[in-house]
């Protein structure tokens, strides 16, 4: 049994905080919003009335957030998660930000004896609440091995993939993969569609063989139906692929796919659908095509 201080109880953030609970650890969860607060009493977390009272205390903090500074607000200052946690604690970082910032609050924390794994997950909505997540760690050998523990109670897949900020590039990598079969099954939809062919027999097919993919299997149906409920907003999406741009820069490489990916997801945001779920992608190459 582990007192586990979690931050970011939000569409991810909550059912990974429940399955904790459920696994028998302590939990004390800070969120800006009321409705998430209440969700973790009545599952039987202790509500935190700031982040300094969820780490008071805790052997591990996980946060879990939007963009890099809400993560910097909740390390940095003198009621954050640095200035707070005893020395020893374990922050888990299992948001999606910049490999850079990941690598600056690891080192802020180094100075303070807190140790730091960025970890951030795949798997979108179900997965956290399957606890089915892929998880891609960052960090050093002896602080994966122990968080592995509580990972596990999140992830079926859980790899140390290199030091700090290396988990964050994995995830840029898995998120520009994951926009680019959105569009590219977007554009199936519409080409099936437009010569009269039924969508839902043709995708039955593709995910079947060689063009199989977790987006076929999970989202399909959803997506011919023009159903776009958010799992995961574009407006993330279009976030995360300003991280990958922003990686190929840093490592000098061309990503040309990644960066007409990019511009599709912008334009999604643009046309109105940055609350929508991903796979609202659809909307951009059927406006494109004429066949709104």
């Amino acid at each position: 049994m582990t007192d586990i201080g979690f931050i970011g109880l939000g569409i991810m953030g909550s059912p990974m905080a429940s399955h904790l609970i459920a696994a028998g650890h302590r939990v004390a969860g800070f969120d800006v919003q009321q409705e998430a607060r209440q969700q973790l009493a009545a599952i039987g977390g202790r509500v935190a009335e700031s982040v300094a009272d969820a780490v008071a205390g805790a052997e591990v903090v996980i946060t879990m957030l939007p963009d890099h500074p809400q993560v910097e607000q909740v390390a940095y200052g003198d009621d954050g998660i640095l200035a707070r946690a005893k020395p020893g604690t374990l922050l888990i970082d299992m948001s999606t930000i910049r490999p850079e910032t990941s690598i600056a609050v690891a080192r802020a924390a180094a100075e303070r004896g807190i140790r730091v794994l960025d970890a951030p997950v795949s798997g979108g909505e179900v997965g956290a609440k399957q606890a089915a997540l892929s998880i891609m760690v960052g960090g050093t050998k002896d602080d994966v091995a122990a968080a592995r523990p509580v990972l596990e109670v999140l992830g079926r897949t859980v790899v140390h993939v290199g030091a700090h900020g290396a988990g964050q590039v994995v995830k840029a990598a898995n998120q520009l993969v994951v926009a680019g079969i959105y569009a590219l099954v977007g554009e199936a939809i519409v080409l099936l569609e437009a010569s009269g062919v039924d969508p839902a027999k043709g995708l039955d097919v593709l995910a079947g063989g060689l063009a199989a993919s977790r987006v076929l299997d999970l989202k399909r149906e959803s997506m011919i139906a023009r159903e776009f409920a958010p799992g995961f907003r574009i407006d993330l999406h279009h976030k995360d692929m300003g991280i990958v741009l922003d990686a190929a820069r840093r490592a000098g490489v061309a990503l040309p796919l990644s960066g007409l990916t990019a511009q599709l997801v912008a334009a999604a945001r643009a046309m109105g659908h940055g609350g929508d779920d991903h796979s609202a992608l659809l909307t951009v190459t059927t406006t494109l095509s004429g066949r709104e």
